[in-house]
C-alpha cells in the first residue's frame, strides 16, 4: 500500500497546516510519480482561495478545469484545503460543510483466502454491525457459508469486477440464500450492459464502483444499479464525494461511501460527509499495521466520532 500525505500552508495563516491524503490507484493510472507531478499544476491552479465553504468549491472546480482524471492528487491537494480552511473558521469539516455528525456506523472487509481463515477473522470482526467479504476466488459459495456460520449480522460482497453473466447466473441465489445484503462492482468497469442485466433479475443493490468514478458517472448509471459507491480517492476529494454523494441521492441511488488503505487523513475526511451515505466502509486506517495519524476515533458502535476539533481533527501522531 502505498499512500501521499501532504501539508499546505498559507502565508495568510502562518501558524495553521492543512494535511491531506491521496491514494494513487493504478486502476485509474495513477502513481506517487503522477501525484507529484500534478500537484504543482493544482496549486497554480487554485492560486490562493478563499479558505471559506464557497472557496473551497471554486478551487474544486478550478482543479476540474485544470486536468482530467487524477483524482488522488485532487483528493490529496482538496483534503488539505479542507482542514486548513476548518482550522481558520474554527470549525470541524462537517460542520463547515453544513453536515450532519450523525453517520452510519462502517462495516469492516475481509479479503480472500481460504473459507476457514475468513470465518476466522469474520468472528474476531463479530463487533462490526456488518462485514465486506471480498469474491472472486473458486471458494465464493463456501466462503459465504463458513462467514455465515460465524457470524450473523449483514454480509456485504465485492467482486471487484470479477464475474461474467454465468458467474452470476450460478451464485445469485447463493447470496440471496445466505442473506447478503448488496453485490459491489461483479462485473468490469464498462460493463453496463451486464450490470443493468443483472440488476434487473435481483432485489440485491447491485452497487457500482469502479464504473462510478465521478459525478460525471452517475447519468449513464441511472437504470443500470441501483447503488453507487463513492470514494475521496476516486472523485477528487471530500467537496467532490459531498457533491457526488448528493447528486446521487437526487438521482434515486442507495449510496455507498468507501475507502481505499488510507491513514486516518483521508478516512476522517470521508467521515465528514458520511451523514450523505446510506451504508459506510470506511476501515481503510483500521487495516493498518501503524498508523501514523491519531485524533480519529471509533465509537462502541462502530462510528467514527466527528466532534468539535478544528479541521479533520487529526494530527501525527509521536513517539
Amino acid at each position: 500500500m502505498t499512500t501521499v500525505i501532504i501539508e499546505l500552508r498559507d502565508d495568510r495563516h502562518p501558524d495553521l497546516v492543512g494535511i491531506g491524503e491521496g491514494y494513487p490507484d493504478r486502476f485509474y493510472g495513477e502513481t506517487v510519480a503522477t501525484v507529484a507531478a500534478v500537484l504543482p499544476m493544482l496549486l497554480e491552479a487554485i492560486g490562493e482561495p478563499e479558505l471559506t465553504a464557497a472557496g473551497l468549491i471554486r478551487a474544486g472546480a478550478a482543479m476540474a478545469r485544470a486536468i482530467a482524471h487524477h483524482g488522488g492528487a485532487k483528493c490529496a491537494l482538496d483534503i488539505a484545503l479542507h482542514d486548513l480552511a476548518g482550522k481558520v473558521a474554527s470549525q470541524p469539516v462537517h460542520r463547515l460543510l453544513g453536515l450532519s455528525s450523525e453517520i452510519p456506523p462502517t462495516d469492516f472487509t475481509l479479503g480472500i483466502d481460504e473459507p476457514a481463515i475468513v470465518a476466522d477473522r469474520a468472528r474476531r470482526a463479530a463487533r462490526f454491525p456488518a462485514l465486506k467479504i471480498k469474491l472472486g476466488g473458486m471458494d465464493d459459495v463456501a466462503t459465504l457459508e463458513a462467514v455465515r456460520a460465524a457470524y450473523d449480522g449483514p454480509i456485504r460482497v465485492d467482486a471487484n469486477t470479477g464475474w461474467n453473466r454465468q458467474d452470476a447466473v450460478e451464485i445469485l441465489p447463493e447470496l440471496v440464500r445466505l442473506g447478503v445484503e448488496l453485490v459491489e462492482q461483479p462485473f468490469p468497469r464498462h460493463a453496463r450492459s451486464d450490470l443493468a442485466w443483472l440488476q434487473e433479475r435481483t432485489t440485491l443493490p447491485i452497487v457500482a464502483d469502479e464504473s462510478a468514478v465521478t459525478i460525471d458517472d452517475l447519468e449513464s448509471l441511472v437504470g443500470v444499479v441501483a447503488g453507487v459507491n463513492v470514494k475521496v480517492a476516486k472523485c477528487g476529494g471530500v467537496g467532490p464525494a459531498a457533491r457526488m454523494l448528493g447528486r446521487a441521492r437526487e438521482l434515486g441511488f442507495r449510496t455507498f461511501l468507501g475507502c481505499m488503505e488510507e491513514t486516518s487523513v483521508a478516512i476522517a475526511g470521508s467521515a465528514a460527509v458520511a451523514s450523505l451515505a446510506d451504508w459506510v466502509d470506511l476501515d481503510g486506517c483500521l487495516l493498518l499495521a501503524t498508523d501514523p495519524f491519531e485524533g480519529l476515533e471509533l465509537g462502541d458502535d462502530c462510528r467514527w466520532r466527528l466532534g468539535d476539533a478544528p479541521g479533520l481533527g487529526v494530527r501525527r501522531a509521536f513517539g
